[in-house]
């Protein structure tokens, strides 16, 4: 928003808020009635071709009259795409249109609470399961789904909004080594050279965030963690390396249980994968890009930030593409908060400082807000605004409310959204009634509106009187927050500054001249300094 909100009443504010909120939804068209609870996958793959077999089973809960509902599935065109031999409600074949890649399904007039709905296809996905080799020349498959790229081989609903348990049974030639969403409960040596290899994840999670790998592997269990098992895939030729790489994972693990809330899923494995991504948070089974493993221990940062993501992202999901900050901001911001907590505060301003940096290149090109609903493509939402600026918002709320409170209301947003869905609206709500504070300014100025203050400034001293004359100089908003300075080093002599207008003058007493003035030494405020 391009408006000026300076000076406008809390309750315009908190309408403007809450209006931007619910006109800002992604365009995925949502089933009404239909809830998918559960998939179970039953696939099979094979080194003739590349060519999967698949069965869907989907369990839906209907929410009052049993209604046609859709799924995703990239159809076939040329080389590509899914072709569907069946379709079953229970035994029975069901009425179903496979039309603009969705299957709509028409329940038989009997259907009523829950139902098991049977997708049998088959196809070569030209995306979401990479089928390649490793660098090192070893045929792989590979679930890379992020944002909405399992609908090229996974029939389901392909967006973060309905989350269901998953099970994946996976029939493969039996030289490969197989890792997926969930706990193994399974593995058996079949006729013909196949293998058998189930995996079952209860937590409900997005498809977005579901994979498997398969491929060889050199596997260790690292350590388990308050129970959850905590292990490293990588590929052989990596072995001691990606053991001694991905080992930190048990301390990042520790330290965000300890600090967030329970762990929800069955195991935290950490796979060297072919994706597309440095790091692809998925479910309990994280993908890490294939050269993160060389035996010098440099993606601890890495991995934080996508172990940060089983609690935010996977676990409390955003509901809307376009608050996906909720994800990768947060996730930003607890990988930087981890890393706070091993080697000091200097490391929390060695990476607020990159970061800002960051944001003012970014918006120099790209003036936006953090929630934008003028992008309508999933893949469009990530930039610097929903992962650098989304990071800085929770660093600036944290000085805002004060650790304490900080800490408080994350634990608390976690424990009322584990396994469920959020927006922008729900997370400041939250935050409210922890710490018993408006912060309907906060979250307008700082997410919903594009950019931050810009800030030309100029000191003198005169009389015993330290003057600092700050002006913001950018001419879309106004922004309202407290301003650090520093005179001469000296921690004591620290004043924090209120700012609200276009134009301030502060008077400082001070017994003698100063020989330096530092604005924001402790990197809590998201801004751009200009001298006059």
């Amino acid at each position: 928003m391009k408006n000026r909100f300076l000076g406008f009443t809390a309750f315009f504010s908190l309408f403007l808020l809450l209006n931007y909120s619910l006109h800002c939804q992604d365009t995925y068209i949502r089933n009404d009635s239909a809830d998918v609870k559960s998939y179970i996958f039953n696939l099979e793959l094979s080194d003739e071709n590349d060519e999967i077999k698949g069965t869907a089973e989907i369990l839906v809960d209907f929410k009052g009259d049993a209604k046609p509902f859709s799924v995703d599935l990239i159809g076939k065109s040329g080389e590509f795409g899914m072709e569907i031999t069946q379709v079953l409600e229970g035994d029975e074949n069901v009425n179903y249109s496979f039309e603009n890649n969705k299957i709509k399904i028409s329940p038989s007039q009997n259907s009523h609470d829950y139902q098991v709905f049977k997708v049998s296809y088959h196809g070569v996905p030209e995306r979401g399961l990479v089928i390649d080799t490793t660098k090192f020349g070893q045929r792989s498959f590979f679930g890379d789904n992020w944002p909405n790229l399992a609908r090229h081989w996974l029939p389901s609903v392909d967006h973060p909004y309905d989350k269901a348990s998953i099970e994946f049974q996976i029939t493969a030639p039996d030289h490969y080594d197989v890792v997926a969403t969930g706990e193994k409960i399974e593995e058996s040596y079949l006729e013909n050279g196949k293998k058998l290899t189930v995996y079952k994840e209860p937590a409900p999670v997005a498809m977005k965030v579901v994979t498997i790998g398969v491929t060889k592997f050199a596997s260790r269990l690292l350590d388990k963690v308050y129970d959850i098992p905590v292990s490293a895939w990588v590929y052989p030729e990596n072995r001691l390396d990606g053991f001694s790489d991905y080992g930190v994972a048990t301390k990042v693990l520790k330290y965000f249980i300890d600090q967030i809330g329970p762990y929800s899923y069955a195991k935290l494995a950490n796979m060297q994968a072919k994706t597309q991504w440095g790091g692809l948070e998925n479910a309990g089974t994280i993908a890490y890009f294939e050269n993160s493993v060389n035996g010098k221990n440099e993606v601890e940062g890495l991995i934080a930030h996508e172990i940060a993501h089983q609690w935010f992202g996977n676990s409390a999901s955003e509901n809307d593409w376009n608050h996906v900050w909720l994800s990768e901001g947060f996730a930003t911001y607890f990988a930087i908060l981890y890393q706070e907590s091993v080697y000091g505060d200097d490391k929390r301003k060695q990476e607020l400082l990159l970061d800002r940096n960051e944001i003012i290149d970014y918006f120099k090109k790209n003036p936006s807000p953090i929630v934008d609903p003028s992008i309508k493509e999933p893949l469009k939402v990530l930039s610097v605004n929903t992962y650098q600026k989304g990071g800085w918002v929770l660093n600036m709320l944290r000085r805002e409310l004060g650790d304490e409170l900080f800490w408080e209301g994350i634990v608390s947003y976690y424990k009322r959204y584990q396994n469920a869905n959020a927006m922008t609206e729900d997370f400041k709500e939250v935050m409210e009634q922890v710490s018993g504070k408006e912060l309907d300014k906060f979250f307008q100025q700082w997410v919903f509106t594009k950019g931050y203050p810009e800030l030309k400034w100029e000191w003198h001293y005169e009389k015993n009187k330290l003057y600092i004359d700050i002006e913001q100089v950018q001419d879309y908003h106004i922004f309202s927050f407290p301003l650090e300075i520093q005179v001469d080093g000296v921690i004591d002599r620290t004043y924090s500054l209120d700012i609200n207008s276009k134009k301030t003058t502060f008077e400082i007493p001070l017994k003698a001249a100063p020989k330096e003035i530092l604005l924001d030494p402790d990197l809590w405020l998201l801004f751009e300094e200009r001298k006059f």
